[in-house]
């Protein structure tokens, strides 16, 4: 009887846990039914909303007319102390702003896109949405392209990557020469040793100083959804299945309680994030002139979406590792001495330039599992 109970309550709890259902549920239709034509402009927002953002936190809003679409933030999903200056959220809507240019060429538009001006401030939480861009829509030639129909295929792989298999120069070349302002943005590519050595040691110590906040560290769990119930509530946020484990330990951190979780987490492996780093043959930045520059937020976005679409349609993986930016804002916040910048500076050799987006891409491991999403009816003005 015992056994049976232990048994039937572990098969209750995996069920409810979402064990058996990863990328399953309303929360995941979005990357299904995510291309219709005869949407109009409401086709072009069903792409937007399946771009990245921080923690997953899709903090964007949009208002739709015939001939144009407003692109808001919502300022109030953030993942408060650990972007003080929402310089990660405003990264997340120009990701989906990219988004939603790629599809108003493929759906038969001609569009023109005018940003908002402004600076990035502490505290700057604000209500009511605040407006960043303004596409203009006319009828233009339809234009398909990798980058669009990669859209749907495009998700986070957060599991380590094999260092054997090096970047192909071809895709180096390419990712090099992404469209963009060449006066606001600009990419860093470092595949040497020696190079990715120096970046992943400054992240890693960098991911722990930052995750040794409580503020930081609750303001970030307040984002991972560790039940189904939570993921078909709240339908964003890190769930266990974007964590890129093997299969048998994704199905066994959904079984533990958060109380555990927590436990797993600070006794983890040392230097796992280091390693999923090294793991990776290349490491890159986006750089801006102003990381405080709302509309150079915005563009870096751009450029950050496309090379992980590109990636994407070429067969590789890709993540975000941006602690090493994150402490400088936090250094900043807290009218501390800027070390972590001289750190960037030193990598980059050009203090012209200021990082303000770390990733690394590479052949996984493994493949990633989709996020949830908000569907589109859900971020309409």
């Amino acid at each position: 009887m015992v056994t049976v109970a232990l048994v039937g309550g572990g098969v209750w709890r995996a069920y409810d846990q979402g064990v058996f259902r990863a990328g399953e549920g309303p929360a995941y239709e979005p990357w299904k039914n995510w291309s219709d034509p005869s949407d109009g402009p409401l086709a072009l927002v069903r792409a937007a909303i399946l771009a990245a953002s921080p923690h997953n936190t899709q903090p964007w809003l949009f208002k739709i007319t015939n001939s144009s679409i407003e692109l808001y933030v919502d300022t109030r999903r953030n993942v408060g102390a650990l972007d003080p200056y929402l310089r990660e959220e405003h990264i997340g809507i120009g990701c989906a702003l990219e988004n939603l240019m790629l599809a108003a060429a493929a759906n038969g538009y001609a569009a023109a896109v005018t940003l908002q001006p402004g600076k990035l401030e502490l505290g700057s939480v604000d209500p009511q949405p605040r407006l960043l861009a303004r596409v203009q829509l006319a009828s233009g030639k339809r234009e398909d392209s990798e980058l669009y129909n990669a859209i749907p295929r495009r998700h986070t792989n957060r599991s380590p990557y094999d260092l054997h298999r090096p970047v192909p120069p071809d895709f180096l070349a390419a990712v090099a020469r992404l469209p963009g302002d060449p006066a606001e943005a600009k990419i860093f590519l470092f595949t040497a040793e020696e190079d990715r050595k120096k970046i992943a040691a400054v992240s890693s110590a960098a991911n722990t100083l930052i995750y040794s906040d409580p503020g930081i560290r609750r303001s970030s769990e307040e984002w991972v959804r560790t039940n189904w119930s939570s993921i078909g509530e709240h339908r964003d946020g890190l769930t266990v299945d974007a964590f890129g484990l093997p299969p048998m330990a994704d199905a066994a951190v959904k079984m533990m309680t958060p109380e555990m979780l927590r436990w797993v987490g600070s006794h983890g492996a040392q230097n796992r994030y280091l390693n999923l780093m090294l793991s990776a043959p290349l490491i890159g930045f986006i750089a801006v002139r102003d990381r405080y520059d709302r509309a150079q937020c915005l563009q870096a976005g751009r450029l950050w979406q496309r090379a992980h679409l590109l990636a994407t349609a070429r067969g590789l993986a890709a993540r975000p590792c941006n602690e090493a930016v994150e402490i400088v804002d936090h250094e900043r916040a807290l009218g501390r001495p800027a070390s972590h910048l001289a750190l960037l500076n030193d990598i980059t050799g050009d203090s012209m330039w200021q990082p303000t987006f770390v990733f690394y891409m590479g052949y996984a491991t493994l493949p990633a599992n989709a996020s949830p999403r908000r569907p589109a009816q859900a971020v309409l003005l």
